[in-house]
């Protein structure tokens, strides 16, 4: 077993109550076995024009006033299916790296929420349809109800793996609601889901942006040598992680060094150092 040898900074240059006329808030009880359901929960629910568009939203039992609102866009294939059951939350994606370490990012003045793929997109939710506009609409009707509902206008996106291409344009298209951008275990590379990030225009997006990779990710779409390329490329700083562990499964999948597997409170406390202050932790 590998023990986690902390991190390596490298910089380059309850129901259905309505709401706003088009939401709805569930309330449901906490899923026994996930630390993280020890945490207040509610399932916003956005209606658009035939589909909707949901969030799962964490914070403390006792919060001040939100500061910062985290959204979180998971990996691979993007589809939480958000839902109340019986009076439980059930989703999908349990194991990823944003999901299981969502407490992590918690504080009294901190709102975290998990981001869904549209409803009509639980097929597939292909990388190209998160290049269209109508999915940065989505988004937009997604942020501003939680937004007026929260009191909350600092926005935080963070992607993780081929979420990162989710976090990318979503903020491309919403730059007057996204304050800062952070990207980990990027997809870089094109493969058969998609061109990753390999065709973006690294410009377009010109609010602050971080870069978190794992030195030794296994992934052969999200290597650390492309992580350090679009660093250099985009002038935004790098944060790398090292260590950790044990690792289990497959090169690309959520327990290895591309979901910073032993390492992932480590990472978290250092994104979250750079979304207060603008620097990375020495």
């Amino acid at each position: 077993m590998r023990r986690s040898q902390g991190r390596f900074i490298e910089r380059a240059a309850a129901r259905i109550v309505p709401l706003l006329g088009f939401a709805s808030l569930a309330l449901a009880q906490s899923t026994t076995g996930d630390p993280n359901q020890e945490y207040p929960h509610q399932l916003v629910t956005v209606a658009r024009d035939g589909y909707s568009i949901s969030a799962l939203v964490t914070h403390h039992s006792n919060p001040q006033a939100f500061r910062h609102a985290i959204a979180m866009f998971p990996g691979y294939p993007g589809i939480l299916k958000l839902r109340e059951v019986d009076g439980q939350f059930r989703f999908e994606l349990r194991g990823n790296f944003l999901v299981r370490s969502r407490r992590h990012w918690l504080d009294d003045d901190i709102l975290v929420v998990l981001i869904d793929a549209p409803s009509d997109e639980w097929a597939g939710f292909s990388q190209r349809f998160r290049e269209t506009a109508r999915y940065g609409a989505d988004i937009d009707a997604l942020v501003r109800d939680l937004s007026a509902r929260y009191k909350v206008e600092d926005w935080t996106f963070v992607g993780t793996s081929e979420g990162a291409i989710s976090a990318f344009h979503a903020a491309r298209m919403n730059p007057q609601r996204v304050r800062r951008l952070i990207q980990t275990a990027s997809v870089f590379s094109a493969s058969r889901n998609g061109p990753g990030l390999s065709d973006v225009d690294l410009g377009e997006f010109p609010a602050a942006t971080l870069w978190v990779h794992h030195e030794n990710d296994p992934c052969r779409y999200t290597t650390y040598r492309d992580a350090k390329n679009f660093a250099a490329r985009s002038g935004k700083p790098l944060l790398t992680m090292r260590g950790g562990g044990p690792e289990k499964g497959g090169a690309c999948e959520a327990y290895t060094a591309h979901g910073f597997v032993g390492v992932e409170r480590d990472a978290v406390r250092a994104m979250l150092s750079w979304i207060r202050t603008g620097s990375l932790p020495n």
